[in-house]
């Protein structure tokens, strides 16, 4: 007898299996197959890919595909998985008789390979776009027409120039999944709400590149980089601003930066445009800012032809200077280079470096003898004071964000030095 609503026996999975089966294979697409899941097994069910994205829907109500989709009620999620790559998640929950476990998986193995089916033109497109942006900004691709024709080939007209934007997201704890994918379709969705024809892409930041320093390649596995089309200066205030927007709204438990450049007038050009990016990206950062102009950045912008075209130079001077701070901070906890910098903010006053950072003025002047000792640099000198500013600016300019350090990992403590009796 043919199982009723609600049966979950041996003939009504593999009816479920069937009817998947038969919307995948036919190009029904994803909406059909849960809907054949949905009712061939009574369940509501929602399909979401890696970004969170919701891909398609079968539930009886809005109010259950809230539940569904927000995973409440009992709702449950299967992860979806191809080749070897989770490429989204399978949202459901029983009306009636919950189906086993095993039926399930095997399911989702066909929702999967749907997913990763459907997704491929996207995935080619936006591969297509990565590669350009990338070709750009290391400036393997300088040849005007050249530049004009692939980016058209996408939806971009550069023929009058482009500004770049670079949208930085941290997570504060550990991530599970893509979420570096979810941050670029943020991103490229609050961009394309305000300039349909950008181009946004996860760009990998190579060692050896040009547009950063190989100790920096990793700190940062990609980049999110927005090329904006035109000239004007309204598009790319409005885009960036969009996309601050975007993420403030939908992540939580990240940090983030949003950078944007000068346009460039030639679409050859972008390489710098993409540097004066990555500058204010990596300033912005460095001062808990969320939205910078590379013309806001002041004086880091001296730094720029040397982070662009010689960036080993720019990283020899840090290790010339800051380096034995950070490393120093990393091992013994300390807080010399925080306490270095508000130094040379407050001009060099001690009793008002001692108040911003709550702390002694005789222990501010040991972390200063402690600064003279490491680096070879005497606070009290202009020389002195010059040269460690620089490598602050080097740092930041470099992107260098002073680590946690192994000395600082969770149950890591042999070896490290405790904070009690070091400084005074």
């Amino acid at each position: 007898m043919a199982p009723t609503k609600g049966q979950t026996g041996g003939a009504g999975l593999l009816d479920a299996l069937g009817a998947v089966s038969a919307a995948v294979s036919g190009g029904a697409g994803l909406p059909e197959a849960a809907r054949a899941l949905s009712r061939a097994l009574d369940l509501s069910v929602a399909v979401v890919d890696a970004a969170g994205g919701v891909l398609a829907v079968a539930c009886a109500s809005p109010d259950d595909e809230r539940a569904v989709l927000a995973l409440e009620r009992g709702a449950e999620s299967v992860p979806l998985t191809a080749g070897g790559a989770t490429v989204g998640e399978l949202r459901l929950r029983a009306r009636d008789v919950p189906p086993p476990d095993e039926a399930i998986q095997a399911i989702a193995t066909l929702i999967a390979l749907e997913v990763e089916r459907s997704r491929g033109p996207e995935r080619a497109a936006g591969e297509a776009v990565a590669t350009l942006l990338a070709d750009l900004l290391d400036r393997r691709l300088t040849d005007r027409e050249n530049i004009v024709a692939r980016a058209n080939e996408l939806g971009a007209d550069l023929r009058e120039g482009a500004a770049v934007i670079v949208a930085r997201a941290r997570p504060l704890h550990p991530e599970e999944g893509d979420w570096r994918t979810r941050v670029l379709t943020l991103a490229e969705r609050g961009a394309r709400g305000v300039a349909a024809g950008a181009l946004a892409a996860c760009v990998e930041r190579m060692p050896n590149s040009r547009w950063t320093a190989d100790h920096d390649a990793a700190n940062h596995l990609g980049e999110i980089v927005i090329v904006v089309p035109g000239t004007g200066e309204d598009a790319p205030v409005k885009v960036a601003d969009a996309v601050r927007r975007e993420l403030e709204a939908n992540l939580y438990g990240y940090t983030f930066a949003v950078a944007r450049s000068r346009p460039a007038q030639d679409p050859a050009d972008l390489h710098r445009a993409g540097a004066e990016a990555l500058l204010a990206a990596n300033v912005a950062e460095a001062r808990g800012e969320t939205l910078l102009a590379f013309e806001d950045t002041g004086a880091y912008r001296l730094l720029l032809p040397a982070m662009s075209e010689d960036p080993a130079e720019l990283h020899r001077f840090y290790q010339e200077t800051l380096a034995p701070l950070v490393a120093y901070d990393e091992q013994y906890e300390t807080e010399l280079v925080r306490t270095l910098e508000t130094f040379l903010d407050e001009n060099g006053n001690v009793a008002q470096t001692a108040e911003r950072l709550f702390t002694h003025r005789h222990t501010i002047r040991y972390r200063l003898d402690r600064v003279r000792d490491l680096s070879g640099l005497d606070v009290s000198s202009t020389d002195g004071r010059e040269r460690l500013g620089l490598g602050l600016k080097a740092m930041r300019v470099l992107g260098i964000a002073q680590q946690t350090g192994p000395a600082l990992e969770p149950g890591a403590s042999a070896g490290r030095v405790p904070r009690e009796g070091k400084e005074r």
